[in-house]
């Protein structure tokens, strides 16, 4: 019996035993694997660094604060980078769909917004590419470009779109006739001898004369619109009439789903009273913007943000049956001030790819050491811009044209100085003002308040976020440099 037990238990051990270098041997296998898998990472890492060089020259262009990605175009398709995780959601997938759901006889009118500089004529190229993925024929315009923007009416707007219409369907030998605007046209030389109208029957001649003769001429231009105003449903009549319902019957022909105009930049619209106590953009869009509805097909405008938050968002609103589409800025802290990761990520990965395109960020993390002198100035570059893209390109161009990569810290705090220095200035209660918007994270609701509030929102100086369900305000990181503020603002 003890000679059995004994037996029994060498057994047991030696199964033990078996068991222990079993898992002992799979255990250096494992680690085999992992420190064979690092390795191969690290070589790559070294080998991609050694073969990928920073252009600088290329960098700093692909940063110019004032060029608009198109992603549409392959060479800025691998540039994009999609914030919409960090910004409340997919707005432009909210625009597409509003669109695509429409019926064929239905028209569909939209209003987008920001901050002049986050992002919005990208997200709208980006939506002109989604639309014709889905077989819409868009055309897109600057607004600034073909308008004055410092004095604009509707009657302005709806001329440039007819002509930008047209000119984008010749281009693509799609030809239209004139009957309506013929009449209208004989109106205008009648009650304006000085436009030329020598154009013979050519629509699109016609129209463009007239929005060239008279945006460098307010003289001109004035005169123009003393004529259109009381005429603006004549005018829409004749653009639904000879362009757009001919328009789209010739587009459905060549297999296209409808017509979508996208307006851009009238956010850029001066902020003057235009009629009593309206402003510019509050005339055009809530007391004239039924008329801007009324085109046969669909159309997207931008709007100054500061619409948003006036008493006119109300009207606006049911006017359009919708609150605006609004892109806020990409957060970099949170409401309660801590760093949020992944905000400064993303941020962080489109410098990277602007710096080595066509690398994945997986890889490009261990380039950074070529474009930054650390991690940690990388980071104080995305906190201090604040998620405002236009305003972080800025700085980078500015530090590189102080110094190349690898950027330094030094030059870094050098460019945020001067950026401080070139702040407008800031009265005491206007400082107060901001002081409050830092603490508590949103605008105040007194009355008295509201135009430094809107002058606040026109010049950068408060920025807005949505995240996850939550919205709220911040001031310009770029102020809590200023000894004013700056006491304070981390205490907040």
């Amino acid at each position: 019996m003890v000679f059995e037990s004994q037996e029994n238990l060498i057994h047991l051990n030696f199964k033990v035993y078996l068991i222990l270098l079993k898992t002992c041997l799979r255990y250096l296998r494992i680690s085999a694997q992992v420190v064979t898998l690092f390795t191969h990472k690290y070589q790559a890492t070294r080998q991609l660094s050694f073969f990928m060089r920073l252009d600088v020259n290329r960098f700093y262009k692909a940063c110019n604060p004032t060029k608009t990605l198109d992603k549409g175009k392959s060479q800025d398709e691998q540039l994009y980078i999609d914030f919409s995780s960090v910004r409340g959601g997919k707005i432009i997938d909210k625009l597409t769909r509003r669109i695509i759901r429409c019926d064929l006889d239905e028209s569909c009118c939209q209003l987008f917004t920001g901050h002049i500089g986050c992002g919005k004529s990208t997200e709208l190229l980006a939506l002109k590419a989604n639309l014709e993925n889905k077989g819409f024929y868009v055309v897109y315009f600057d607004s600034s470009v073909s308008l004055d923007l410092a004095d604009v009416d509707v009657t302005d707007i709806l001329l440039v779109i007819a002509d930008k219409v047209i000119k984008s369907l010749e281009a693509n030998n799609i030809k239209l006739k004139s009957s309506s605007f013929q009449n209208l046209f004989r109106g205008i030389q009648e009650f304006l001898p000085s436009i030329d109208m020598t154009f013979g029957a050519e629509l699109s001649l016609g129209i463009a004369k007239i929005t060239a003769q008279t945006k460098d001429s307010p003289g001109l231009r004035n005169e123009l619109k003393r004529y259109l105003e009381p005429r603006t449903t004549t005018l829409l009549e004749a653009i639904n009439k000879d362009i757009l319902i001919p328009a789209k019957e010739k587009l459905r022909d060549r297999g296209w789903e409808g017509l979508v105009v996208i307006v851009d930049n009238l956010e850029k619209m001066d902020n003057i009273l235009k009629i009593g106590v309206h402003t510019q953009a509050e005339h055009v869009f809530v007391n004239r913007g039924s008329k801007l509805k009324q085109l046969n097909c669909h159309t997207i405008y931008t709007i100054p943000l500061v619409l948003r938050y006036s008493d006119s968002i109300i009207n606006l609103t049911d006017l359009f049956g919708q609150y605006p589409g609004n892109l806020p800025m990409v957060p970099v802290r949170l409401k309660n001030g801590y760093e949020y990761h992944e905000g400064i990520t993303l941020i962080q990965e489109m410098v990277m790819k602007r710096a080595f395109p066509g690398v994945n960020w997986e890889h490009s993390q261990g380039l950074i050491k070529d474009v930054f002198d650390s991690t940690d100035t990388f980071k104080r570059l995305c906190l201090v811009s604040g998620g405002h893209i236009r305003n972080l390109l800025r700085l980078l161009c500015s530090c590189m044209d102080i110094e190349n990569p690898p950027l330094s810290r030094k030059c870094l705090e050098k460019a945020i100085t001067e950026e401080i220095n070139n702040l407008m200035s800031i009265d005491n209660k206007e400082w107060h003002l901001l002081r409050q918007i830092a603490k508590q994270k949103h605008l105040g609701g007194d009355k008295e308040d509201q135009e430094e509030y809107h002058r606040f929102i026109r010049h950068m100086l408060v920025f807005e976020y949505h995240l996850n369900g939550e919205s709220w305000f911040d001031i310009n990181p770029i102020l809590a440099e200023r000894k004013e503020i700056k006491d304070n603002y981390y205490k907040f």
